[in-house]
């Protein structure tokens, strides 16, 4: 397949009968942008191989990418961001105006800051890096389609670590960061509302070293839609077991990883995970991952506090 070209989903990559997932549902329609023709590729033979999901074309520029989103109606563009004539960036923003049905999701080598930050702000719903497995791209395009945030761990870590750090700088200061500082908290809040699923780019943030105010949780008063209790993980009900695989969660740990450290089953990790998302009202690994920061339980990549 060239680039710029559409793909029939009969003689293309297209998965599934009929391009239908696994479990029945409409296969996700993408349509790939990478300006390195052996990547992009291999990203179309590989999402050619996996179950519910649909090639339709393939861009080696942004430009391209927006000309196919606007010929196709993708439900999303698998995005590289550093490319000739239109960079990814500028590519995400004029498909996220121009068609606002396609989402886009972020496959590149970079997760610095200013990569990350510019792309979210663009619109992309999701960054991943090019490191990432296939069921962890998949999983991404699946969220994004059906309105959740696709990030990987570590960009949900390190949004959170920003707005963590412009709080700090914050209440040392006695005043608020200046706002449209490059990578600051005008980048973190909107990519943070990502993250959380919030429309708009809100975001509750840690306001002391308790846990922050209004927030609550099942049997709790407050906010509802503020996952976790007054009391923290113990008042929460969670076991010493569960808060641990929280931890792990938090320092961006797959379930496998999880399951590798703590040398248990991935089936025992989904188990603890399914608990702990009903003990503290939260709906997902990202709004997990606000829950131990706001607590007290991570304060650094990987680091309990104790």
């Amino acid at each position: 397949m060239s680039a710029g070209e559409k793909v029939d989903g009969r003689d293309g990559l297209s998965t599934g009968e009929d391009a239908r997932g696994a479990e029945g549902n409409r296969a996700v329609r993408v349509v790939v942008a990478d300006d390195q023709a052996v990547v992009r590729e291999g990203i179309v033979m590989l999402l050619g191989l996996l179950p519910g999901v649909e090639v339709v074309g393939a861009a080696r520029d942004g430009e391209e990418a927006v000309a196919l989103a606007a010929e196709l109606a993708p439900d999303v563009v698998l995005m590289d961001l550093r490319m000739p004539r239109c960079d990814g960036v500028e590519a995400t923003r004029r498909i996220r105006v121009g068609h606002p049905g396609t989402e886009i999701v972020v496959l590149t080598t970079y997760a610095d800051d200013d990569s990350l930050f510019p792309a979210l702000r663009a619109g992309a719903r999701g960054y991943l890096t090019k490191d990432a497995s296939g069921e962890e791209i998949v999983r991404a395009l699946r969220d994004v389609t059906d309105g959740r945030a696709g990030l990987s761990p570590s960009v949900q870590r390190r949004l959170l670590e920003q707005l963590l750090e412009r709080n700090e700088r914050a209440g040392r200061s006695g005043r608020p960061e200046p706002a449209g500082r490059p990578g600051g908290v005008e980048d973190a809040e909107a990519a943070a509302g990502a993250v959380v699923g919030r429309p708009g780019g809100g975001v509750e943030r840690p306001t002391g070293s308790g846990h922050p105010g209004g927030s609550s949780g099942p049997g709790h008063s407050g906010d509802p839609g503020h996952p976790g209790g007054l009391g923290g993980p113990e008042d929460d009900g969670l076991t010493e077991r569960e808060t641990e695989v929280l931890v792990l969660v938090a320092g961006g740990l797959s379930n496998q990883e999880i399951a590798g450290r703590l040398r248990i089953s991935t089936a025992t990790v989904k188990t603890h995970i399914n608990n702990l998302f009903a003990k503290t009202g939260v709906r997902d690994r990202a709004q997990a991952v606000r829950y131990a920061y706001q607590h007290g339980l991570v304060r650094a990549p990987g680091k309990r506090v104790t």
